[in-house]
């Protein structure tokens, strides 16, 4: 199928129309009381990055409420806690120092946007207060707010997320373990075995 009708820049105002006075005056360049208290609620964000060609990732990032740490009025320190080791965040970032980033607090229907520049870091006096576990990360990503807003939750809303009668029951969801055997295709890991893996990496390679 051929889809060629793109709206053109021109057309979206048009489409659209105007933003509200509200929506055009609610972004600030610094973090206040309202958006410090917001991130030390926060236990999920979504960080956005893209490489030095525009290629986009989204990533998410997750811990204890208040795990994105405030340094000042306008940085954030972000650990970069134990993954897969493909650090396609931090990649990114080295190459385009642009990011943004989605607060979600469980049961708020409005998140927090944060939009600025970021680099990564290996800095032991800036990493080791956020200790978990006991265990240190070995690396950080500060941000530099340039812009930051908080979001309406019309979307939240629509999708029901923090409402459980919405959820699919288990048997409905998609297996995560038989996602990644069909994908990655490698010899002795099934769906069984992925499974295995998978529940091993979260009770002991959270951290």
């Amino acid at each position: 199928m051929k889809l060629d009708n793109k709206v053109t820049s021109e057309e979206l105002t048009e489409i659209v129309g105007e933003p509200s006075d509200v929506a055009r005056k609610k972004v600030i360049s610094f973090l206040d009381e309202h958006c410090r208290h917001f991130i030390e609620r926060s236990p999920f964000i979504v960080l956005s990055t893209s490489d030095a060609d525009g290629k986009c990732d989204a990533s998410p990032r997750g811990d204890a409420p208040g795990f994105v740490s405030v340094l000042n009025e306008k940085q954030l320190l972000i650990p970069d806690r134990k993954g897969n080791n493909r650090v396609d965040s931090l990649k990114n970032i080295i190459a385009n120092p642009h990011v943004g980033l989605l607060f979600l607090i469980p049961g708020l229907r409005e998140t927090l946007r944060i939009n600025g520049k970021a680099f990564v870091t290996k800095d032991s006096e800036l990493l080791e207060p956020l200790v978990a576990q006991g265990i240190v990360p070995k690396l950080g990503i500060v941000v530099e707010v340039e812009e930051c807003y908080l979001q309406c939750g019309k979307a939240v809303h629509r999708s029901g997320l923090w409402n459980s009668l919405t959820w699919a029951s288990k048997e409905e969801l998609p297996s995560p373990a038989k996602i990644y055997a069909d994908h990655v295709k490698i010899d002795g890991m099934d769906e069984e075995a992925m499974e295995k893996r998978l529940e091993e990496g979260y009770l002991k390679r959270l951290y």
